[in-house]
């Protein structure tokens, strides 16, 4: 896939009640305030009205021309029309997503150790997900953090993207790009300074490329 921008918005649906959001309404407001790429999550929702919320957000991602990636959802990402789907470890492998979805769309994989980024290098993704870097309460991934260190070791392993997850915050999420990373993933970072639309602007003005 084409470069990533550096911001990596995660509207997370636990994440986002825990401030008062409805995740749909979190997922605009990021979306307006000028995140383009966006993944929405939730594990709370039934596969109908989750389906009826990532509707909603793929029309407003079009209309900003962003790019709306589905969290495990690869059914619910193909009948709402998204860019692509987000996988982890446990979830259905890269290689059934990617004959599922074709080769268009967007596969983006998550990876914790160095065993993990050498197979995912091997297989059909758009980009690589390295962490948690730092430690996080936002998702329990049952892995420490992994540190800076991964995702150099990631970086020397691919030329392809690679995205930093866990607990990213506006002060450390210029080091996971010098490390390396082409984006960095924020949950709840983006939640706990204000109004959301604001820390996105400090992370986009934070993470400019020249």
């Amino acid at each position: 896939m084409s470069r990533l921008p550096p911001l990596y918005a995660i509207a997370d649906d636990d994440a986002a009640r825990a401030a008062g959001w409805p995740v749909d309404d979190l997922a605009i407001e990021y979306l307006s305030a000028g995140v383009r790429l966006l993944q929405l999550r939730s594990k709370r929702h039934g596969s109908g009205e989750l389906l009826r919320l990532i509707d909603r957000v793929v029309a407003r991602a079009r209309e900003v021309e962003a790019t709306l990636i589905v969290n495990d959802r690869v059914d619910l990402m193909l009948l709402a029309g998204a860019s692509g789907v987000h996988v982890g470890q446990t979830d259905l492998p890269p290689s059934a997503v990617r004959s599922l979805v074709g080769p268009d769309p967007i596969v983006g994989f998550s990876t914790h150790t160095t065993k993990q980024v050498d197979l995912a290098v091997t297989l059909p993704i758009s980009y690589l997900a390295v962490g948690p870097v730092f430690a996080t309460g936002s998702k329990d991934t049952g892995y420490a953090p992994v540190g800076l260190e991964l995702v150099r070791y990631a970086r020397e392993k691919t030329t392809g993207p690679i995205v930093a997850i866990g607990g990213i915050s506006l002060d450390r999420a210029p080091d996971a790009l010098e490390a390396g990373a082409d984006c960095v993933a924020v949950i709840a970072d983006l939640l706990g300074a204000g109004p959301p639309a604001g820390r996105v602007a400090e992370y986009l003005a934070v993470l400019a490329r020249p």
